[in-house]
């Protein structure tokens, strides 16, 4: 049965996931921590953490991982990758033809910039659900965060050193 719901859960997900995987996270924390309660708060943060750091798509990487804890089987863990990216692949396949004979079409591009405000609120949407007590009460975590950003954002330096740079501080720090 826990097969059935996972396969249910991530072709919603991947059928209504539009704007990649950042978008999808509140729709997969939705599903996953507070209606069938698969996993805790915190360990969906730490999922996302490690989705993140993993090579490849942060929806991709988080759905094989809650496949897996889900149901303790590589088999979950490949159903539920399957699943989230089977609607897009179907989709992409049917109309791909479609949006290339129609791109110019003035109906069309207005769909695609009525979609974009909705993703920007779908990504804001997942940053505030990863914003919990544990994690935002952290002021330690707060400073090395704000810190990477404006190194980032001010300096040349590549943002791959200021991860391990800030992995190194959260390191010795905690």
């Amino acid at each position: 049965m826990i097969y059935l719901q996972l396969l249910w859960v991530y072709l919603k997900i991947g059928l209504f996931g539009f704007g990649g995987g950042y978008a999808m996270l509140s729709l997969i924390q939705y599903e996953v921590v507070e209606h069938h309660q698969w996993l805790t708060s915190q360990e969906f943060t730490d999922i996302v953490a490690i989705s993140q750091m993993t090579p490849g798509p942060i929806g991709i990487n988080s759905a094989t991982y809650i496949g897996y804890t889900a149901t303790g089987s590589v088999w979950g863990a490949a159903l539920a990758t399957t699943a989230v990216c089977l609607p897009s692949f179907i989709l992409v396949l049917l109309i791909s033809r479609f949006l290339l004979k129609n791109h110019n079409n003035p109906y069309i591009k207005s769909i695609f910039m009525g979609l974009r405000p909705v993703v920007v609120g779908l990504i804001a949407s997942a940053a505030l659900l990863l914003m919990n007590k544990e994690n935002f009460a952290d002021y330690r975590a707060v400073i090395i965060a704000a810190l990477s950003l404006l190194v980032v954002r001010k300096t040349q330096i590549h943002p791959i050193w200021v991860i391990v740079i800030a992995g190194c501080a959260g390191y010795f720090i905690y």
